[in-house]
């Protein structure tokens, strides 16, 4: 962190009492402070460990000085923390789950949210963020724990990231399982919509959350979410792949995996790629091809696409300068215009083919209209915070041009009277870890440890608990 000094502030000790609770309210990564003193206007806080300052000082760090009369110069700081937290964050959803310990900055496990069945293919266990296969829910909750904790896994608490709409059923019977099967000692779980705006520093925002099933806009007030006025749209990242695939059948490629491809030879762009097929591959299953051509769509969505500044125009598109994209095989194609008109569907649902309008896509809403609708379901008196303070994260809102786009569509329909404001994290990873770096600040927080549900309290009240102790 920057050197910092104080300026003396009366009847202000800086040996504990405020500055300690405000330190530890606003860094939930500094715990177990064990003092705090001042020499020469220099503050030197003793805890104890290293503390990982990157993510956290522009927010949190921010806030403190300021209501302390804190300023930067050419000083010192030093700060030492453990780093043996207890909790574990589990993060689940339909593409992909996240689980790590809370007070770090990543998560130690990033995997398809997929299940190896034999002899049938695989299955999800959570589907639309929602787990609707427990056999295969536990199966994976084992994996992670024999993953991170393989010595004492009952030893953590699990600190759960859940979807806005889920149900009190499911969120019970994930307390049941992860109490009565794998003996956790205590359990809390969260709305990630309410996560993903801790992890930006607010308690206020709407969340535009736009993953691989669906697109929602979610408002949180308060750190509470607002249920009734959440909207979702299916233009997301599975529809991306959809229409990549529709382009790639019209372009006539033939999407060949990487690990079928034993060599290949330049070839010039359009011309028919010549390669040699790898010899004594392993069987495979249909799903475990269809799964790594979906690996390889999203290699292509992700490094061809691009969203246009403003509505799609093709006479426009073809001015830019085209990207090649070379397949595994070897096939090359230099795309135009393309590559601007796929994921302009997720602002203008009206360019999607009539074939697909006829089957429900009339009724798809764009990222901004979802933002603007479910804002205006919110009460008046809460929509200005809510306008300046919009979240975008999810895998599908790093696909270029996403945030631009949606700021200028955002200002045509934000009304005069506010003041409109997207943020969005600067990193990928931030970007696609949101609700789960949530839970790790969560997780960490000294005030946040009186909130677990133990296993006591859960034997003595049963399951019906969850539902009261977690908003």
């Amino acid at each position: 962190i920057s050197n910092i000094s104080c300026r003396s502030t009366p009847g202000f000790s800086l040996s504990g009492g405020y500055f300690t609770h405000q330190f530890q309210e606003l860094c939930p990564l500094a715990f177990n402070v064990a003092c705090c003193k001042a020499v020469h206007n220099i503050i030197f806080i003793s805890m104890e460990s290293c503390f990982r300052l990157s993510r956290w000082s522009p927010v949190f760090f921010y806030r403190l000085f300021s209501s302390l009369h804190l300023t930067f110069v050419q000083s010192a700081l030093c700060f030492t923390m453990s780093d043996e937290v207890g909790a574990l964050v589990f993060d689940f959803g339909s593409h992909s789950l996240r689980a790590g310990f809370a007070g770090e900055d990543n998560p130690k496990l990033d995997i398809a949210s997929l299940v190896g069945m034999i002899p049938s293919t695989e299955t999800k266990p959570a589907r639309r963020i929602i787990v609707d296969d427990w056999d295969a829910f536990e199966d994976v909750v084992q994996y992670i724990l024999q993953y991170l904790t393989p010595q004492e896994s009952s030893h953590h608490p699990i600190l759960f990231s859940e979807p806005a709409w889920n149900t009190k059923n499911h969120r019970e019977k994930i307390a049941e399982i992860l109490f009565e099967k794998f003996k956790i000692p205590a359990f809390y779980v969260a709305k990630n919509a309410a996560l993903t705006c801790f992890a930006n520093g607010r308690h206020t925002g709407l969340v535009l959350d736009s993953g691989a099933i669906h697109t929602s806009a979610i408002p949180v007030y308060d750190g509470l979410v607002l249920t009734q006025e959440i909207i979702r749209s299916p233009l997301a990242g599975d529809f991306l792949l959809q229409q990549t695939q529709r382009l790639i059948d019209e372009l006539n490629i033939e999407l060949v995996p990487y690990h079928k491809v034993a060599s290949k030879e330049p070839v010039n762009e359009r011309e028919p790629p010549k390669w040699k097929k790898r010899t004594n591959l392993p069987e495979t299953t249909t799903s475990y091809e269809n799964y790594m051509v979906k690996n390889l769509l999203q290699d292509f969505v992700a490094s061809v696409l691009q969203v246009s500044d403003e509505r799609y125009d093709q006479s426009q598109a073809d001015t830019f300068p085209m990207v090649g994209y070379e397949f595994p095989n070897g096939c090359n194609f230099d795309l135009g215009h393309e590559r601007f008109q796929l994921p302009e569907a997720l602002f203008d649902p009206s360019i999607l083919l009539a074939s697909f309008l006829e089957s429900g896509g009339s009724s798809m809403l764009s990222m901004s209209h979802i933002v603007a609708s479910s804002i205006s379901l919110c009460d008046i008196d809460i929509r200005p915070s809510l306008y300046n303070n919009v979240v975008v994260v999810g895998g599908t809102s790093l696909i270029t041009g996403f945030t631009d786009r949606l700021q200028r569509d955002l200002n045509m329909k934000t009304p005069p009277s506010m003041r409109l404001k997207v943020n969005f994290p600067s990193t990928a990873a931030e970007r696609r870890y949101s609700s789960w770096i949530g839970g790790s600040i969560l997780g960490s927080l000294g005030t946040f440890q009186q909130m677990w549900i133990s296993s006591n309290e859960y034997n003595e009240l049963g399951k019906g608990c969850v539902d009261k102790k977690c908003a």
